[in-house]
């Protein structure tokens, strides 16, 4: 008996072509006609060898899915050559001008089709941007986006000039991992974008603002941390391919603005950055800034055009004064030195990793001397305290009666702040709160626990002071604390005075998980010198000279012991006194019993200043 094949439509079409004719010799695979459905072809291969009987249909015939198309017989009487199937000539690859148009696009996209530009910033020190984004992101990692656009002057300038003199339109951006091999590719995850000083000196245009857009918003929707390297000067007037007028209905600055408070961002800057470019970078969470950089909400031309004068561009706002009055929070030697530390402060916003171990604690003991007026070092304390090499400064050159670290401790992310004896003896001044403050917000964000290491004589007072408007600031420190949704733990190094100390710790000293000092520690509503002249005033104003000095030191012999931290905690008004060189081990310990509860939704936003 023989079995006939028949052949069925697999989709509902129209027949464009018929290949076969009954009684031809088929081999398995063989093409036996050709079917259209919505504008795409559909070949009708032979299911097996075998001779065609019947053809169910003709060119133009509509079909249905499961319509016989074509009957096989089997192919019992033919010889075996009838049916095999040809050898496949040997044929060249098809031309594809469409893959070779690509190529030669990709490759003026890359800093080789450039090479005087390469040359160029080498001589200057500095990078190009695509090397700057090789070095943030993990190698192979990096994913571009918008890397075809072009400045938006089609109408002024041949399509051809502008794919060589234009590429990406000044802006590289895109996405990829940061330390996937330590945090695993979940966690890695990161979006960035560079301005590209040699494209029009890195301007923000018509096309880049579109990319810049379309980048934040999937770093919104997909919660990536983002980085800006903002080289560059501002608003580009040449881009004349626009239906816009003012451009003021431009989105990027708020969308960046927008991410605040729900993902990390990081700017970058080397050279110069003015107008745009610096309303971007001073809307990020952290600002690392080379010691050549040149920061202005206002480039030359602009000083310039509103009748200021003529300022040189290093001039406008050297990195140096800038760090000072605390616009920058890291100021680094080179461009590789900030693509480093940008990217230790995206790993300390990823979380955990292995504890490295610490540094002998024992010399804690003896890092403040003996006597109670010695200065000493915080950042050395905080380093000690604190896994080893995992510290990273902020803010170093502004407040400088308050000390901040990003830090890890027993492979944990923590944030560390420290008074300064060395400033002020420690008295929190105007731009101590407001470091203070904002720290404790970036701690917030990031959902990582406040450690706080006081020594202070309380809030700095006197009319200079005041003057600034301190009670607002101090305030602001107060307020913040309140709202904080991580746990704190503060220990008290030597003196806890006054307001300021429970400002520095949360509110007060039950505000933090735990509380503790170390056995030197002396507490009081404020300095003790102080209190002994105003709370004894009518005593001291009775006796004269010596017999006053005697009867002063017999009360502040009081009162220090009163304020002793033996005896503050006594009165349950400390958690625990510890020795110096078991902090580290305290706060691990009291962290590892605090419980993590998941973050309420995400604190409004990280306060820029």
């Amino acid at each position: 008996m023989r079995t006939i094949v028949s052949q069925r439509a697999g989709v509902q079409g129209a027949v464009t072509t018929v290949e076969v004719v009954v009684g031809a010799a088929v081999a398995r695979g063989a093409v036996l006609m050709r079917l259209e459905s919505m504008k795409m072809e559909f070949p009708v291969e032979a299911e097996a060898d075998g001779v065609v009987q019947a053809l169910h249909v003709q060119r133009g015939d509509a079909v249905d899915e499961g319509d016989p198309l074509v009957d096989l017989a089997p192919p019992d009487a033919l010889p075996a050559a009838a049916v095999a199937p040809a050898a496949a000539p040997a044929v060249a690859p098809a031309a594809r001008p469409d893959l070779d148009e690509l190529r030669a696009r990709y490759a003026l996209l890359a800093d080789a089709a450039r090479p005087r530009m390469v040359a160029a910033r080498h001589a200057q020190g500095r990078r190009t941007a695509r090397e700057n984004l090789a070095a943030l992101f993990d190698a192979g990692s990096f994913v571009e986006y918008g890397g075809f656009a072009v400045a938006a002057q089609r109408s002024r300038r041949a399509l051809d000039d502008l794919q060589r003199n234009t590429p990406a339109d000044g802006l590289v951006a895109g996405v990829g991992t940061v330390h996937a091999d330590a945090f695993g590719a979940e966690r890695a995850r990161c979006a960035a974008m560079a301005y590209d000083y040699s494209v029009l000196a890195g301007t923000q245009g018509e096309n880049n603002h579109r990319k810049a857009d379309r980048l934040l918003e999937l770093a919104a929707r997909q919660q990536l941390p983002f980085v800006l390297f903002a080289e560059g000067g501002g608003g580009r007037p040449g881009d004349v391919d626009s239906n816009a007028v003012s451009g003021l209905h431009c989105t990027t600055f708020r969308a960046l603005a927008a991410l605040s408070g729900r993902v990390p961002t990081l700017g970058i800057v080397e050279g110069y950055c003015f107008a745009g470019n610096a309303a971007l970078l001073g809307s990020c969470d952290y600002v690392v800034a080379t010691r050549s950089a040149s920061i202005g909400m206002g480039g030359p031309a602009m000083i310039e055009g509103g009748g200021l004068g003529v300022v040189a561009p290093d001039d406008v706002g050297p990195a140096a004064t800038i760090a000072r009055a605390g616009g920058i929070d890291l100021l680094v030697d080179d461009e590789a030195q900030a693509v480093q530390e940008a990217r230790r402060i995206v790993a300390w916003h990823q979380g955990a990793l292995p504890d490295t171990g610490a540094a002998d604690q024992r010399p804690l003991r003896d890092a403040i001397a003996r006597g109670r007026n010695a200065v000493f070092d915080p950042c050395a304390i905080v380093r000690t305290i604190a896994d080893r090499d995992s510290t990273i400064e902020l803010r170093a050159e502004f407040g400088l009666g308050v000390v901040t670290m990003l830090a890890r401790l027993g492979g944990a992310p923590v944030a560390i702040a420290a008074t300064n004896p060395r400033h002020l003896a420690g008295a929190l001044d105007v731009a101590g709160c407001d470091k203070l403050a904002r720290f404790m917000q970036l701690a917030d964000a990031a959902g990582h626990p406040l450690i706080t290491l006081v020594d202070t004589p309380g809030f700095m007072v006197g009319p200079a002071v005041e003057a600034h408007g301190l009670m607002r600031h101090a305030g602001r420190v107060f307020v913040t604390a309140a709202a904080l949704r991580v746990p704190v733990v503060s220990v008290v190094l030597r003196r806890g005075f006054g307001l300021g100390a429970m400002a520095f710790t949360a509110g007060h000293f039950h505000a933090p998980v735990a509380t503790a000092a170390w056995p030197q520690a002396e507490f009081g509503p404020m300095g003790l010198e102080g209190a002994v002249r105003l709370g004894f005033r009518k005593e001291l104003a009775a006796v004269d000279g010596a017999a006053r000095d005697a009867l002063f030191e017999q009360l502040l012999g009081g009162m220090r012991e009163r304020g002793r931290a033996l005896n503050v905690a006594s009165h349950l008004e400390l958690d625990d006194v510890i020795d110096p060189a078991q902090t580290r081990e305290w706060l691990l310990r009291v962290l590892a019993a605090t419980r993590r509860e998941p973050l309420p939704p995400r604190r409004a936003f990280v306060d820029p200043w």
